[in-house]
């Protein structure tokens, strides 16, 4: 047995472990999902290990001097970690700067023994997965800005507009295809060309097609056949629109049947015959036709819910079958139908009625543009139905054309355009006819040449304002 050097620890001595919570100089494990934990402290601090570590070493030598720890560090035998070594061993490293006061609920715990508690250990794999908390697992969306507001109003208004615009077409195009067609190219063909455009426009008393009933409410009669109330020609396409009405009785030359009221023109050969006539009376070519009947005038008055007039006088005349008080009132569409023919009670015959009838339209298609009848398609397509089924077309017009004809008579009846009637000389001429108007062959003239050159109108023939 070997002599035991002083100051020295026997080899054979039990070795003592330094507690320690975990091993310094290595980082801690990482755990998916939680912060790296720096070492912790065994439970009592430094301050107990130093006081353990240096009961252990002094119970043999209550006095070590430095000379005595100099030798254990030269010494190539292996020995315990002397105190100072000890106490390094047991001060955290500061290498490791993790603010513990942040939360983190990764961060182990003590457990009994004063040992820190382990991570949760990873499952192994093919182990069932833990259920995942109920609920959506989205995060919260962040609040929309203006401009998401602004894109989305814009996107709504296009679809309204969108479907605003299909729900109008289709009203136009189901009345469009219920217009009636009719036959209006002269057997001859027609003139040149003029300046702008001459739609020909029919107030045709025509009672086919009207049950006993309706012509009795509307008072038609039962005459057969169909003459004209209402001959008008719109002039479009150079500046303002212009209305020309042209008397039923006009004494003018029917081609094929010589000299007769211009209305018989309509009698004898229809629509094709009628223009015709005016196309050699005036010179101005006819692009476009429009007729409207009895029923069909009637029917549109009552589809746009009356038109309101303003009375001078009261109105009445048996052969219209009308009655009306002085004063401004709504005319349903069998006093309106009334209003328009009554001629025999009026003191100017047939040129009153000429007026009469230039007004009422001017109203109608005022009632008919209103915002409330154009922007609601259901109310266009009601409107539009009953007018489809009421008017005819000529056989070649396009529904442009005719558009553009009833644009060009609401700018008359606004005011926009002119109104004026063919210059008379003489409206009581006797004929073998019966009694007809005469026209003023020199002023009547040159209307027709302002017309067909696209030029002012004479200022004779202008209403006074």
């Amino acid at each position: 047995m070997t002599d035991r050097i002083p100051g020295r620890p026997d080899p054979s001595d039990e070795v003592r472990a330094i507690p320690q919570g975990r091993r310094t100089g290595a980082a801690p494990p990482r755990h998916r999902g939680t912060a790296q934990t720096p070492p912790r402290a065994p439970v009592g601090g430094t301050r107990a290990i130093e006081q353990r570590t240096r009961r252990h070493w002094l119970d043999d030598d209550p006095q070590p001097d430095d000379s005595r720890g100099q030798q254990t560090n030269t010494s190539p035998v292996s020995a315990p970690l002397l105190p100072s070594q000890a106490r390094t061993e047991a001060l955290p490293s500061t290498r490791h700067t993790t603010d513990w006061s942040s939360e983190d609920d990764s961060r182990p715990t003590p457990g009994s023994d004063g040992e820190p508690a382990p991570h949760p250990a990873t499952p192994p794999p093919g182990a069932p997965t833990p259920p995942r908390p109920s609920g959506p697992l989205t995060s919260p969306r962040p609040p929309r800005g203006p401009r998401h507001r602004v894109r989305t109003a814009l996107l709504v208004t296009l679809a309204l507009l969108l479907s605003w615009g299909g729900a109008t077409a289709w009203a136009v195009n189901s009345a469009w295809s219920q217009v009636g067609r009719v036959a209006t190219t002269p057997a001859s063909g027609h003139i040149g060309d003029t300046s702008g455009r001459n739609t020909l426009m029919v107030g045709s008393d025509q009672r086919s097609g009207l049950t006993k009933e309706q012509k009795k409410k509307l008072g038609t009669g039962s005459a057969e056949g169909a003459r004209t109330d209402t001959i008008m020609v719109l002039h479009t396409g150079d500046g303002d629109p212009t209305l020309l009405s042209i008397p039923r009785d006009s004494y003018v030359e029917v081609p094929g049947h010589g000299m007769n009221k211009i209305n018989a023109a309509f009698a004898l050969g229809g629509a094709a015959l009628l223009s015709e006539t005016i196309e050699k009376a005036t010179g101005l070519r006819i692009d476009g036709y429009v007729e409207i009947g009895f029923g069909g005038f009637a029917d549109v008055v009552d589809a746009v819910g009356g038109v309101r007039m303003c009375l001078a006088q009261p109105m009445k005349d048996a052969m219209a079958h009308v009655d009306l008080p002085a004063g401004c009132q709504t005319l349903d569409g069998k006093n309106a139908l009334g209003y328009v023919r009554m001629r025999y009670s009026d003191p100017e015959g047939d040129l009153g009625r000429v007026k009469r009838q230039r007004q009422f339209l001017g109203a109608l298609m005022g009632k008919v543009a209103t915002p409330s009848t154009v922007l609601l398609p259901w109310r266009l397509h009601s409107v539009g139905s009953s007018a489809a089924t009421a008017i005819a077309v000529g056989e070649d017009d396009s529904m442009r054309g005719t558009a553009e004809a009833m644009l060009g008579l609401r700018a008359v009846s606004s005011g926009t355009g002119h109104s004026v009637t063919v210059p008379i000389s003489n409206p009581g001429l006797e004929t073998p006819a019966g009694t007809a108007v005469e026209w003023d062959a020199a002023r009547s003239a040159a209307l027709f040449d302002a017309l067909r050159t696209g030029n002012s109108l004479p200022a004779d023939v202008l209403p006074a304002s």
